[in-house]
């Protein structure tokens, strides 16, 4: 059975639909780096950008009190082979790119393999006053090269581990060695069980002041897989007892609001594996027109 058309109302503009990114430049730009090939579970999650795109005509611009409506938005379109040789070369080619012609640009993965080249192209000459925040189930402190492995990567790469900030970290889904490896490298964890007590804008004023520290940019990773695997079964590792989507929503919003925040990732979503309802693909593209909000309310 084929899907029924989205209807067509004239006082109703659709989100999505962003035209390429050109030398003006844009005030957020969409660009899709679909890795895939080195996850350490099946994933389909090369499908997801152009899933996202899709959902993305879902929903409006519009929220109230807020012009989001009026900023510039921008679709770098895809990565080509992100995995393949030289692919990650090409993503941070890419990645820098953009964040070189927009005020905010949102990377759509992909496996969480993604936030090596979007970190990394979004920080260019700045790495060393860099800090990066996570809302993830896991460290991603895994040896080797896979979706388990960014946050290693960056702080091989020259990333300081005492910028670098962890929420949602989950019981149950990490072990002691990685735990102690974020110790080793000074991360700070706000584990899951955390948030039940603290409010979200407090614990996302205090990773904002730890990964800006040194008044570099700061990229935010937000791996979806983060959530409760009631709103997101599209995530291969996401776990009972993880962040609503609303919190998930609520950070991202608030993280898009800081004028530190030059860069953010979505990750860990297999659009081929997503329930019939598609609620995690709209949920990742809800992440991102909660980006424009945070950006249009700076």
């Amino acid at each position: 059975m084929s899907e029924q058309p989205l209807s067509v109302d004239p006082l109703w503009p659709r989100a999505g639909g962003w035209p390429p990114l050109g030398p003006d430049g844009a005030d957020l730009t969409l660009l899709g780096i679909p890795t895939h090939e080195t996850s350490l579970s099946p994933t389909g999650a090369h499908a997801t950008p152009g899933a996202v795109r899709d959902a993305l005509r879902r929903y409006s611009a519009f929220v109230p009190g807020l012009d989001v409506e009026a900023l510039r938005f921008a679709d770098a379109g895809d990565v080509e082979s992100p995995d393949a040789p030289g692919g990650r070369e090409r993503a941070i080619d890419a990645m820098a790119h953009a964040v070189g012609l927009s005020r905010l640009t949102v990377a759509v993965g992909g496996d969480n393999a993604l936030t090596v080249p979007a970190a990394l192209g979004a920080f260019g000459p700045d790495l060393a006053a860099a800090g990066l925040i996570t809302l993830d189930a896991h460290h991603d402190l895994r040896d080797g090269r896979s979706n388990g492995s960014p946050v290693r990567e960056l702080l091989e790469a020259g990333l300081d581990g005492r910028r670098v900030v962890q929420i949602g970290i989950a019981d149950f889904a990490n072990s002691a060695a990685y735990t102690r490896r974020a110790a080793e490298h000074g991360i700070t964890v706000i584990p899951r069980d955390a948030l039940h007590t603290r409010p979200l804008d407090d614990v996302v004023a205090e990773a904002l002041e730890i990964a800006g520290a040194a008044g570099g940019p700061v990229h935010v990773d937000l791996d979806v897989d983060v959530c409760d695997r009631s709103v997101a079964p599209g995530c291969p590792a996401s776990v009972p007892g993880g962040l609503a989507a609303w919190e998930l929503r609520r950070v991202a919003r608030l993280l898009a609001a800081s004028a530190s925040v030059r860069s953010i990732d979505i990750a860990e979503v297999d659009a081929t594996a997503d329930a019939p309802d598609q609620r995690t693909v709209r949920l990742a593209a809800l992440l991102v027109l909660e980006a424009a909000v945070g950006l249009a309310s700076r």
